[in-house]
């Protein structure tokens, strides 16, 4: 059993903080209220009536209410928070279910990655553990909020899977380390990390920390590898997830945090009153219901197919070393290689510029982070984007190589 102490833990001026409140969270609006308590514009936004009511667009899509943008949105989104627990209630890992109490929702993972650090982090004072290669935002946020680093890398491809000793000596022997921030699949390296290793760390038997998994990418790692569930058997247990990556839903900037229901009200009460905007929320709910879903998993089927070919296509082309990482993502790391056969930094830079300067084709460089050298992180398109990208990586490999 973990000795996670929620109240040792946390801030304390978090665990004292008196959320912000509305006159709706005590009176709910049946849509036949005159609502005459948050200073609003009763008139109404300057919108044409077409756009409004959504008429025009020719799309089967989400029916938008454009004119309800004078009012605030829903400050605690239950019925969207439901909607991502009955995605993530698989039963795979726990006969418990989720509900919208375990959920803190955001603008992207980012404004989650921020608020767990501003929960359980005092500044100039505690640190995080990260494993790099890793997702950058963990560093930067903690830099932000004058929060310590402790790295320990993951071990070197192709498992990157994470140094569990090392980790939970860290753990033991350090001091004030508050959060351990994992990515699953990782970014860039397209693993996925081993549910035991992370109990490991769960059950560490004396420290008193969160564990964070980000899940970005899960919907293209085998079905049920979704921890999110999980939340209910681990108090110190947060899952990230987005609806940018498989939902395709980057612009609207949705991201979800599980977590037991104590750490979850916590960082309900320190979020902004109304940080989920309106359309946001009706995009998010049409691409959680049974149609949207249907369409994201049609998308993912042929995501997944063009990932394989990639897979099976670029081992073929003169240049291209291994597969670094994994394949649980829609994103491959490989190497590219010098006339010697080595991976190489200096050839994947040439390449990466030349692909977005004379091609048109854009990719992201790796090389520097830890245990990718020579590497281009390469995210999976259409099939017609993939079969150029083919053809330009070709041309630049001959010619950055001299061949």
């Amino acid at each position: 059993m973990s000795p996670f102490n929620l109240q040792t833990c946390a801030r304390p001026n978090i665990l004292a903080l008196e959320p912000y409140r509305c006159a709706r969270d005590d009176y709910k609006d049946d849509g036949t209220n005159i609502l005459l308590d948050a200073n609003e514009n009763a008139y109404g936004p300057p919108v044409p009536q077409s756009l409004a009511s959504g008429s025009g667009s020719g799309s089967s899509g989400p029916e938008l209410d454009l004119l309800g943008l004078h009012r605030y949105p829903d400050p605690h989104q239950r019925d969207l928070k439901q909607l991502l627990c009955n995605l993530r209630t698989t039963h795979a890992h726990t006969s418990k279910l989720l509900s919208p109490d375990n959920l803190c929702v955001g603008v992207g993972s980012d404004e989650a990655i921020d608020a767990l650090l501003r929960c359980f982090c005092v500044p100039g004072r505690d640190r995080i553990l990260v494993c790099p290669p890793t997702y950058g935002m963990y560093s930067v946020s903690a830099q932000v909020n004058d929060v310590g680093l402790v790295k320990i890398p993951l071990l070197p491809a192709p498992s990157f899977a994470v140094d569990v000793p090392r980790v939970l000596d860290a753990l033991t022997n350090e001091p004030n380390i508050k959060i351990i921030y994992l990515c699953s699949p990782g970014n860039p390296t397209g693993s996925l990390l081993a549910k035991e290793d992370i109990r490991k760390m769960l059950e560490h038997p004396t420290w008193n920390g969160v564990v964070v998994v980000d899940e970005a990418y899960i919907d293209f790692a085998p079905d049920s590898a979704s921890l999110a569930e999980w939340v209910n058997e681990w108090p110190n247990l947060v899952v990230m997830q987005t609806l940018s990556k498989a939902f395709g839903l980057a612009g609207i900037r949705l991201g979800v945090a599980f977590t037991s229901e104590p750490i979850a009200r916590l960082l309900n009460n320190l979020k902004a009153p109304y940080n989920i905007s309106s359309p946001t929320s009706a995009i998010a709910s049409y691409a959680l219901s049974e149609e949207g879903l249907k369409t994201m998993r049609k998308h993912k089927v042929k995501l997944i197919a063009q990932r394989e070919r990639l897979v099976k296509e670029l081992p073929t082309v003169e240049g291209v070393g291994k597969l670094a990482g994994g394949e649980s993502s829609n994103f491959l790391l490989y190497e590219m290689l010098d006339k010697e056969g080595k991976p190489s930094n200096e050839v994947a830079l040439k390449v990466y510029g030349k692909l977005a300067e004379t091609k048109g084709v854009v990719v992201r460089f790796r090389g520097k982070e830890h245990g990718c050298l020579g590497c281009l992180r390469i995210t999976v398109g259409t099939e017609e984007e993939v079969t150029r990208f083919l053809a330009a990586l070709k041309e630049a490999l001959r010619e950055v190589r001299g061949k």
